[in-house]
């Protein structure tokens, strides 16, 4: 019997593929499976046979975000601390990928949606299938961006592109993300493109691939710890609203929502 109850975890020669792996719900993550995958990243960082790894889906989404019926987060009418969510899930999940001493990539095999969003943009290469969407979603439940997208996107479109995105929750694309270099390849055989890179990188130095990658993360993100930090303080405060709770009733019984600024 399989140790993995939420992914599929591939190994084959110096390639791990962790696939995650609950289509019926668009793999929209629960606790259980965001330390899962946790745990198979941090397991294949110490396997010495291991050079590379490759994060995707199974099925129609990459990652839909959060499972909304995880008790975590929805507790009926009771105020539910979305800080701690992010503090023990999502944030440590998207850091996971980014802290990997091996170099993750991510396969997106379709739609990323609210954290689906950082996880995927967390990996160092990015291969996509065409027209993929990418989706905020925070705003319809009253929600604020979390788990490093404030900064992740803001630094690729801009202000105004990424409060656009933010607020109306019109979809971005693929094409639309490479335009903007945050992926790398675009294509029908994506996971083909992330195999062929996988095999490349098994043959380098792994201290000089890990080097290289540490080095363009602390260039990169010199604020990046703060704005997470503001993203976590904001979504605790947004999980204790009334007008959080009208927006999950409101996904749940199919309704616009109507929120009161509460």
């Amino acid at each position: 019997m399989s140790e993995w109850n939420d992914l599929i975890y591939t190994k084959n020669d110096a390639v791990v593929t962790i696939t995650i792996n609950r289509p019926k719900v668009y793999n929209a993550l629960t606790r259980d499976a965001k330390l899962e995958i946790i745990k198979a990243i941090r397991e294949a960082n110490r396997d010495d046979s291991i050079k590379a790894i490759i994060l995707t889906g199974e099925g129609k989404a990459f990652s839909s975000g959060q499972d909304l019926n995880d008790r975590t987060i929805n507790a009926g009418d009771a105020a539910v601390d979305l800080g701690h969510t992010l503090e023990t899930e999502w944030n440590p999940l998207v850091n996971a990928i980014r802290d990997s001493k091996k170099i993750v990539i991510g396969a997106i095999n379709g739609v990323a949606a609210g954290a689906g969003l950082s996880v995927a943009l967390a990996c160092d290469l990015i291969t996509s299938k065409p027209g993929v969407k990418f989706v905020s979603g925070f705003s319809a439940l009253g929600l604020a961006p979390d788990a490093g997208s404030t900064f992740t996107f803001l630094k690729a479109f801009g202000y105004q592109k990424t409060l656009e995105f933010f607020l109306f929750n019109n979809p971005l694309y693929s094409e639309d993300l490479h335009n903007a270099g945050m992926i790398n390849y675009i294509g029908e055989d994506y996971m083909d493109k992330s195999l062929n890179w996988a095999n490349q990188i098994s043959g380098m130095a792994p201290l000089s691939l890990e080097l290289i990658k540490k080095n363009l993360k602390l260039a990169m993100d010199s604020t990046f710890a703060e704005s997470m930090e503001n993203e976590t303080s904001s979504q605790r405060f947004l999980g204790n609203s009334a007008d959080y709770q009208e927006g999950l009733k409101a996904f749940f019984e199919k309704r616009k929502p109507e929120f009161k600024g509460q």
